[in-house]
């Protein structure tokens, strides 16, 4: 395994954790107020918000900028219900967590791209748009020859130079339909309404790896295989698969 030589502050990984999980915590409030379904912060096309509404596919969508200890359980969860899904990648936590990363691929996960610090992209300028971007896909590239082709932006914040950004990195920018807002309501019920509760074909459901999502999963997965519902990835849904 080649290993990355990038200037990050050697710190230890449950603080690494514990700071960006407030940094969420401060910026993630368009989250709050988008509530189950994602709100536009523009009306930005090429953007997607769902995969094709015709097909039986849903997707969960799985942002990794913290949470790791929960991730054994989560790859688990998914291996045993042999369920393939999208993992985005922070690119802070990519640096410090190489193993889990490479656990992600190994298990046949799709990765995609959220950012290196997890940054507002609509505060950031055309050079801060592409290095955020930019860099997280340096990083997965040199530890797994990856070329990652899709990108969340952190807390759903984006604008058009973000969209074009992204366009000039080959990535399409990918949004949700539906927020299990696991971050905040540590609610495993809460949590399994959110990304059930009047499910559709199409449907890009967010999540991370939290407790009460471990709680949760299964019961998710379950629902939506006795509904008649495909688990897949989102390039799968969104159609960048054949």
């Amino acid at each position: 395994m080649k290993k990355i030589h990038f200037k990050v502050i050697k710190i230890k990984r449950w603080a690494s954790n514990l700071a960006i999980a407030l940094i969420i915590a401060v910026i993630g409030g368009f989250a709050v107020i988008a509530g189950v379904n994602a709100i536009p912060t523009t009306a930005v096309s090429g953007v997607y918000y769902n995969g094709d509404t015709s097909t039986n596919k849903v997707s969960l969508m799985i942002n990794v900028y913290w949470g790791t200890e929960y991730l054994d359980e989560m790859l688990q969860i998914l291996e045993d219900k042999d369920v393939k899904t999208t993992f985005f990648i922070g690119g802070t936590w990519a640096v410090l967590n190489e193993d889990y990363l490479t656990k992600i691929y190994q298990a046949g996960h799709e990765l995609a791209n959220h950012g290196y610090h997890h940054k507002d992209h609509i505060q950031l300028s055309e050079e801060g748009n592409l290095n955020e971007i930019s860099t997280t896909h340096k990083i997965v590239k040199e530890l797994l020859d990856v070329d990652m082709k899709l990108f969340a932006p952190p807390s759903g914040s984006y604008n058009k130079l973000t969209v074009s950004c992204a366009e000039q990195l080959g990535y399409h920018t990918i949004m949700w339909t539906r927020d299990t807002i696991d971050w905040r309501d540590h609610d495993s019920n809460l949590i399994y309404q959110r990304a059930t509760k009047n499910a559709k074909g199409g449907d890009l459901i967010l999540m991370h790896p939290t407790e009460a999502t471990i709680d949760a999963l299964p019961d998710i997965i379950d629902f939506f295989i006795e509904n008649g519902f495909t688990l897949t990835t989102v390039s799968d849904n969104i159609g960048l698969i054949e």
